[in-house]
């Protein structure tokens, strides 16, 4: 049986977050380019790369990307989106990633983490961000805050987008935030039926990252609460953006 990262990142994913804007995306990549203070040409790899948002937004910044992703709808989207080839993309499990070593830095955005049932699973992504990171090189984990996101969370909601009955509800169990998504086609002549898809990420704190970051080769030294230098606070800040570099 396929794992629900593999199914709900299609189609229906491009509707649920037709939301996310290319503009939002330029203005995060230059907060992350000001806490990376990466030279014009560096290598960076944009880990879960979706559809490419911050992909283009970095290349177009000057710097030499590579997106990975697992799913061929969102590359297929990405590869749309950059008509003139100019990111490099390429479809990988994070765990294994398809690459060598040599990037300067790896962004992993919109917490594209925490997505398997093992403890060790997260550890093998961990440590093959430290193995295509060259000596030093740096990385951003742009994760969610787990003590906001408990505290925040909106159990149900539900709206019509494109003909599209979109119902989302959410849950904490068992150390991870859980989303249920069901998508209806409102047409009253269709006899299609509902599609329902899992999102599902273990809510790590700050003090788990620090320990398996150390534990796979990578220091942590900055936390913020959001782009544009945030203080990243425990109990209110809704992201727990982490950059730091391999040892």
């Amino acid at each position: 049986m396929a794992e629900w990262y593999e199914r709900s990142f299609g189609e229906d994913y491009l509707l649920v977050y037709k939301h996310r804007d290319v503009q939002g995306a330029k203005r995060e990549v230059h907060t992350m380019i000001s806490w990376l203070d990466l030279p014009v040409g560096a290598k960076v790899l944009d880990l879960c790369c979706g559809m490419g948002r911050h992909s283009m937004a970095l290349v177009e910044a000057g710097y030499e990307v590579t997106g990975v992703d697992l799913s061929d709808v969102l590359l297929r989207e990405a590869r749309k989106n950059d008509p003139n080839g100019r990111v490099t993309w390429l479809k990988g499990d994070m765990r294994q990633l398809p690459l060598e070593s040599g990037f300067d830095a790896v962004v992993n955005l919109f917490s594209s983490f925490g997505y398997f049932e093992e403890d060790t699973e997260h550890i093998k992504v961990l440590q093959e961000i430290r193995r295509v990171l060259k000596p030093g090189g740096q990385f951003i984990i742009d994760f969610l805050n787990p003590a906001y996101t408990v505290e925040h969370l909106v159990p149900r909601s539900e709206r019509v987008d494109e003909g599209q009955h979109i119902t989302e509800e959410r849950s904490i169990q068992n150390g991870y935030v859980k989303k249920n998504i069901t998508v209806r086609n409102m047409d009253s002549g269709t006899t299609d039926e509902p599609r329902h898809y899992l999102e599902r990420i273990k809510l790590y704190n700050r003090e788990d990252f620090t320990e398996m970051l150390k534990s796979s080769g990578l220091q942590l030294e900055h936390v913020y609460g959001g782009y544009g230098d945030i203080p990243y606070e425990p109990e209110t800040s809704p992201r727990m953006i982490m950059v730091g570099r391999s040892l």
